[in-house]
């Protein structure tokens, strides 16, 4: 940590003298006054991180100074000395912010004491600064550019920025952010390309569960002219256009088999040949893939390739469901009222408490998404810029026709399975419009109906 800087303001000259001398010899950086309005020059030239500061002064009293070092210099802590034993001027003293308080006569090691007590604050106090600047700039520029903040004060978020910004500076690790549906992984993957050297490149997101067989070499490594049926010009690939940027790989678990092996070979090779061209093509890109399953068990389980899962998981971030930090709830509430209120062109929109506490209890399967909906619907249901309690209708049960599950149940493909078939109970066995009830491609839909053999035709 930087040198210290104190401000000593007292109209005893022996005494300021006295502590100069102690507190220089001890490396602190001192700087003396001996009435307010030369401490006030100070502070307004200086950038001071501690002023001791007696009670009894000319042209204002101490207590008079110290409320106005807080006023216009919070980020100044203040210790005060006083000659009089007024228990009253100490308990307005603390209440106005100071830190400590002495009484004439005091030992000078007990005020370095408290200036090592008042140093660690100050400590904490910059880190504390330095990292609500970090989520400010960063929250900053994903609503610039993602289109959404990330918004949270909860330890967990806290955690998640730090791994981003640590992560951020390996310019080539490979990401795997992992996390339920809705968590916010691809405004994660868009954060650490935002604070990373690769900024102003491109970020270029792919769901891989939408890509067939036969198209997932031309999308991913591009194609020649002529190289088979409609391939009317030369096209870039996935890897050769995000090319100095980010790669981002969402639904990664997804992925056929076959598509893992061809993708892993061009990852390692760091090359890939456009379909019907033998020339082998470089790229440099950071790939952040990202999955709402449980890839090292698929792994394990050979439902995915595990040299593709070691090669993506380079270092892990696994997102908290929003269950798991409620008191982030109120911020986002606010956030996306915002939002929508503004889309819709209405005036601001006010929530009641009720209506608040019944989304704090809620479990939010869908995590930050369905939130999303939930009050985007209770925008369009308020009456007189109120959402009451009765806006926010929230279903914990879905009824598969025998009996009802819950959807938090530890029976997560149970609980799968019955979202499954209420989506296309709703879309009628329409598998497009019950894959984005969903939020999955409609080919995702369609193997997961034939895992659970919902729909399926025995022959």
């Amino acid at each position: 940590m930087e040198s210290i800087s104190i401000l000593v303001l007292d109209d005893e000259h022996r005494l300021r003298d006295e502590l100069e001398e102690f507190l220089t010899r001890k490396k602190f950086l001192v700087h003396k006054a001996a009435e307010p309005a030369e401490a006030f020059e100070y502070l307004e030239k200086e950038k001071i991180d501690i002023a001791i500061v007696d009670i009894k002064l000319p042209q204002m009293s101490g207590l008079e100074v110290l409320k106005i070092i807080k006023e216009k210099w919070p980020i100044t802590e203040v210790i005060m000395i006083s000659g009089h034993g007024d228990m009253n001027s100490v308990i307005e003293a603390m209440r106005q912010g100071a830190n400590d308080y002495f009484q004439k006569p005091f030992r000078l090691v007990d005020i370095e004491q408290a200036i090592h007590r008042t140093e660690r604050f100050i400590s904490m106090s910059r880190q504390l600064s330095n990292y609500n600047k970090s989520i400010s700039l960063l929250t900053k520029r994903l609503y610039e550019t993602a289109g959404a903040p990330m918004i949270g004060k909860s330890p967990q978020i806290k955690e998640i920025i730090k791994l981003m910004e640590k992560v951020a500076q390996s310019e080539n690790t490979s990401v795997l952010v992992l996390g339920e549906s809705g968590t916010g992984k691809e405004l994660v993957a868009h954060g650490i390309h935002l604070l990373s050297q690769r900024k102003d490149a491109l970020f270029h997101s792919v769901n891989c569960s939408a890509i067939t067989d036969t198209l997932f070499e031309s999308e991913f490594f591009g194609h020649k002219k002529g190289s088979f049926t409609g391939a009317f010009d030369d096209r870039s690939g996935w890897f050769e256009i995000a090319n100095g940027g980010t790669l981002f790989l969402d639904e990664i678990g997804d992925m056929p088999v076959g598509q893992q092996a061809k993708l892993l070979r061009a990852l390692e090779e760091r090359k890939v040949s456009r379909v019907g061209s033998h020339q082998k093509v470089p790229f440099e890109v950071r790939v952040i893939a990202a999955s709402n399953q449980d890839l090292e068990g698929m792994a394990n389980e050979k439902q995915f390739r595990s040299d593709l899962f070691h090669r993506l998981s380079t270092f892990i971030i696994q997102l908290p469901p929003l269950r798991e930090r409620k008191e982030d709830i109120p911020l986002l509430v606010d956030h996306f009222l915002n939002v929508f209120t503004q889309k819709m062109n209405k005036q601001k929109v006010k929530i009641s408490e009720t209506a608040l506490q019944k989304l704090a209890s809620y479990d939010f399967p869908g995590n930050i998404r369905e939130l999303r909906n939930i009050l985007e619907r209770a925008i369009i249901l308020s009456e007189n810029g109120h959402i009451s309690s009765s806006d926010i209708p929230l279903q914990k049960h879905y009824d598969d026709g025998n009996n009802k599950i819950i959807l938090d149940s530890f029976d997560l493909e149970k609980s799968e399975k019955v979202l499954i078939q209420k989506a296309m109970q709703t879309a009628k066995n329409n598998k497009t419009n019950a894959a984005k009830l969903l939020n999955i491609s409609w080919q995702a839909l369609g193997r997961k109906l034939v895992k659970y053999n919902i729909g399926q035709t025995r022959r």
